[in-house]
């Protein structure tokens, strides 16, 4: 039986295009839901998941300036956009639809993201068990998907983006992918571990040294959240055989 939060997990994700599965179903029911996990425009904004002074390399200041601005403002504009979707009729004009659609995306991965990142910090940054394992298999070593992971984020700093490991249901791997913005992500797959390589998440600290700002975060990784994550997508993606 699917648990509430995997639903829900999966199923916000699956509006956006990070995770395709429109409508989890019940193992025993086979059948959808009948109302949405979320009413429309009623998404709240998720405290930190860590006390953020005990970050090491990340400030309480830009951490909190982080989460209370760029990711609340997110959470907030999306819920205003569901509801102007919701107004949408056969009248309504293309390209107002059009824009909305835009920013719903674009709003929703923002949303699914940040907290992604938020919830994947607060750790000790050392990797090891079955992820490491899995890592190692996957790309040679960890070392080598570090390196990997490592300069895929470098290539997006002094301008914007996102660095993703997800989990492929399309291919049943584990993949490294880099978005240029919100609205670029894999369509089928469970994000596992996220870092924002947006300006607003280091300028602060580090200026144009987003470098040292990529170390600071592998120190406070926290991987037994990555693991929950892909042990919940492991499980997503055997259902879908």
């Amino acid at each position: 039986m699917t648990s509430r939060r995997d639903f829900l997990e999966l199923a916000g994700a699956a509006a956006v295009g990070i995770i395709v599965a429109p409508t989890l179903v019940s193992a025993d029911s086979r059948q959808p839901p009948k109302t949405p996990a979320i009413a429309t425009g009623g998404h709240k904004v998720r405290d930190l998941p860590f006390q953020a002074s005990k970050l090491k390399g990340i400030s309480a200041a830009m951490i909190t300036s982080h989460h209370d601005n760029n990711y609340a403002s997110a959470v907030k504009n999306l819920n205003k956009v569901e509801l102007e979707l919701a107004k949408v009729t056969k009248d309504t004009p293309g390209f107002q639809v059009a824009a909305l659609r835009e920013r719903e995306l674009t709003y929703t991965n923002s949303m699914i993201l940040h907290e992604a990142y938020f919830g994947n910090l607060g750790g000790d940054g050392k990797l090891g068990g079955a992820l490491d394992k899995r890592l190692a298999a996957q790309f040679g070593s960890t070392a080598r998907w570090e390196e990997l992971f490592r300069a895929t984020a470098l290539s997006l700093g002094g301008g914007s983006g996102w660095v993703i490991l997800d989990l492929n249901f399309a291919t049943g791997d584990l993949r490294i992918y880099g978005a240029g913005g919100h609205s670029q992500s894999v369509a089928f797959g469970q994000p596992l571990l996220a870092l924002d390589m947006f300006e607003h998440a280091y300028a602060m600290d580090y200026g144009a040294a987003h470098g040292k700002y990529v170390d600071a975060f592998f120190q406070n990784v926290s991987w037994s959240e990555v693991e929950k994550r892909l042990s919940r997508g492991d499980k997503a993606l055997q259902g879908m055989s």
